[in-house]
């Protein structure tokens, strides 16, 4: 019997929300291997078909956004479903499908040309099956709550976006490296990702204790829009979960036009954009890091602040290279590269800024008994925030020259999240004991 010593539950607590970083790296990492290679092995199988261009992005554009289109649906219910029998079921359940629909990934690339229609809904199915299985990362927040007391919960949230960091960073080069260890058979890259996440399942499987209190009763309904529309009437959390929706579709419009900006502004070939969203990832992990510092000192709406600021200034200076990079003038300027690595980089710290303070605010200012149905809600909006924001930033990227219109598009809506900040701040935090909220 382990002694109930105090430093047995800082154990357990260190325990589970290492589980949760893997399991959130794992989700990411499967994103990150997949989204460089995806619409190059898909090519041959529209090729064959004879497809129209426009026929052909579509495909490869339900191929992208029906993953979020599944993390959309399913988070809230996941978030329910651990809120009433426990996280650790939903967190494996997650990972046992990430090792089969990215096995069935490599296996539908795998086959050849000719039996296209089979390939096309293969590679369907496994990503439909990802997106369900990625769902969980509500439920993984909800671990966080589970093991955080309020004062340290922005901290604990922090560990989400350093696992979005590090499986952005080493997804593309994994994919990179991986076409290269398997001699660049097709399937090397889901069996790379289905490996990694047989891993990681077998890790959750003995280490991963249940962090949900049995005390806590949750309601009996998984699917259900009532209870959503609950959720975003509750007290400053329908404003915070409109802002984090916001917050990531302004993010997204950049990530999804990322690779088409350095091509169009430095030519840049597939390989150099593996190295840049590698960067990003890097950016992304060391801001986590910092955020997690600096969580203690700072209250949560304050960092949501600096980070709204950042992303502000990034995304202006984003387009503003687009618009340099557009110019006769000034394209080929030995200024305009280090610009370009200057912008990125301001706007991923200021996004790794807003991602955990959005969360943290949202679970403290939830019921103790909902945490995995509301923060399941919280990354339901941010999945939807993830399938609107690249198609719009794809759309505004090729409708003018200058290239600048995703980025316009982006300030202007972290302007609208600036006028929606003082809902926020009515509400000047909670108690370290009790977590309980004070109006101002």
């Amino acid at each position: 019997m382990t002694p109930t010593t105090p430093d047995a539950p800082r154990k357990a607590n260190h325990a589970a929300l290492g589980i949760v970083w893997l399991v959130v790296f794992i989700d990411l990492l499967g994103f990150g291997i997949v989204l460089p290679v995806l619409p190059r092995q898909v090519e041959p199988y529209l090729n064959h078909l004879a497809l129209t261009p426009a026929a052909k992005g579509a495909v490869i554009g339900v191929l992208f956004s029906i993953f979020s289109l599944m993390q959309f649906v399913f988070s809230p219910m996941w978030g329910r479903i651990s809120d009433r029998i426990g996280r650790r079921p939903v967190l494996l359940v997650s990972l046992l499908g990430s090792v089969v629909f990215y096995a069935l990934y490599g296996y539908a690339v795998s086959l050849p040309a000719t039996e296209a229609g089979l390939a096309l809904g293969l590679l369907l199915l496994s990503r439909v099956g990802a997106g369900i299985a990625g769902a969980s990362v509500g439920t993984a927040a909800a671990v966080i709550a589970d093991c955080t007391p309020p004062d340290k919960r922005a901290k604990g949230m922090a560990l989400i976006g350093i696992a979005f960091g590090a499986g952005f960073t080493l997804g593309p080069l994994i994919a990179y490296f991986g076409l290269a260890l398997f001699a660049k058979e097709p399937w090397g890259v889901g069996a790379l990702a289905s490996g990694i996440s047989l891993v990681a399942l077998v890790i959750a499987f003995f280490a991963f204790k249940e962090t949900r209190n049995p005390d806590h009763k949750a309601g009996k309904e998984i699917f259900s829009l009532t209870k959503t529309r609950e959720v975003l009437a509750m007290p400053t959390v329908g404003a915070l979960v409109l802002i984090y929706f916001l917050a990531i579709f302004a993010f997204a419009n950049f990530e999804a036009t990322l690779a088409l900006l350095t091509q169009s502004a430095f030519g840049m070939s597939d390989d150099d954009n593996f190295l840049v969203f590698a960067f990003v990832g890097a950016v992304l992990t060391f801001a986590g890091g910092s955020y997690r510092g600096m969580a203690k000192k700072r209250g949560e709406v304050k960092l949501l602040q600096m980070g709204l600021g950042m992303m502000i200034l990034g995304l202006a200076l984003v387009g503003t290279v687009a618009l340099l990079a557009a110019t006769p003038d000034a394209r080929g300027a030995g200024y305009l590269k280090p610009l370009f690595y200057v912008a990125v980089s301001v706007s991923v710290i200021g996004f790794a800024f807003v991602n955990p303070s959005v969360s943290a605010l949202v679970s403290k200012r939830s019921d103790q008994t909902r945490q995995g149905e509301v923060l399941g809600v919280n990354q339901s909006f941010a999945s939807l925030g993830r399938i609107l924001g690249p198609f719009i930033g794809s759309v505004l990227f090729q409708a003018e020259s200058s290239r600048t219109l995703p980025y316009v598009a982006a300030v202007l809506t972290l302007l609208l999240v600036g006028a929606l900040l003082p809902k926020v701040k009515r509400f000047t935090g909670e108690t370290a004991e009790t977590g309980e909220r004070k109006q101002s």
